[in-house]
Order: C-alpha cells, then sequence, then structure tokens
C-alpha cells in the first residue's frame, strides 16, 4: 500500500486582491485567487468585505477557512477543501520576499 499525503495547511495569510496564501504541513507554498468564488456569491459573498476577508482568515479543520463565528468553531466557519488549495499556483514565501 502506498502512503499519500492529505494536505494540511499550517498557515493562511490573506495577500493583494482577494488571494489567499496557503502554508502546508510539506513545506508547499499556494497562493489562491478568491475572486470567482466571492464573484458567484453564495457563502462566499461574505468574503467580499474587505475587513472580514483578513480577519477572519484562519486555518480550521485543516485547510484556508474564515471564521464566521469569531469563537474559532470549525462547524460555523467557511473553508476550502485542502485538495483544491493544495492545487492552487506555488509560489514562493512571499513573508521571505517581505524581507529581502
Amino acid at each position: 500500500m502506498v502512503a499519500s499525503y492529505f494536505p494540511c495547511v499550517v498557515q493562511a495569510l490573506a495577500g493583494p486582491d482577494k488571494t489567499v496564501y496557503a502554508y502546508f504541513s510539506d513545506g508547499r507554498i499556494t497562493q489562491m485567487d478568491m475572486k470567482p468564488e466571492i464573484a458567484r456569491g453564495g457563502v462566499f459573498e461574505r468574503l467580499a468585505d474587505e475587513a472580514f476577508f483578513a480577519d477572519a482568515l484562519t486555518v480550521l479543520n485543516d485547510t484556508v477557512a474564515w471564521d464566521v463565528s469569531g469563537v474559532y468553531d470549525s462547524t460555523s466557519c467557511i473553508d476550502i477543501d485542502p485538495f483544491t488549495v493544495y492545487d492552487a499556483q506555488m509560489v514562493s514565501d512571499p513573508l521571505e520576499e517581505a524581507v529581502a
């Protein structure tokens, strides 16, 4: 039996223009553009608010999530499938670039 990696986000960081940087336990860093999901509306419509997008962004359920309740309840959040986040565009660490 071959073991496979289940994506586990350890840190999420709001980026420019409704993007999210996701840091994974295997060292991979991806950047996901959330504008298409926001444009679809529904549950993602709340992410259009700049303050909510940045301030509620966190890691819940081992993936990128937005804390809807304000109490880090993993059943009351907007979260993205970790495989979807893992398959987003790979990037270098934006925090390291900011220091350079």
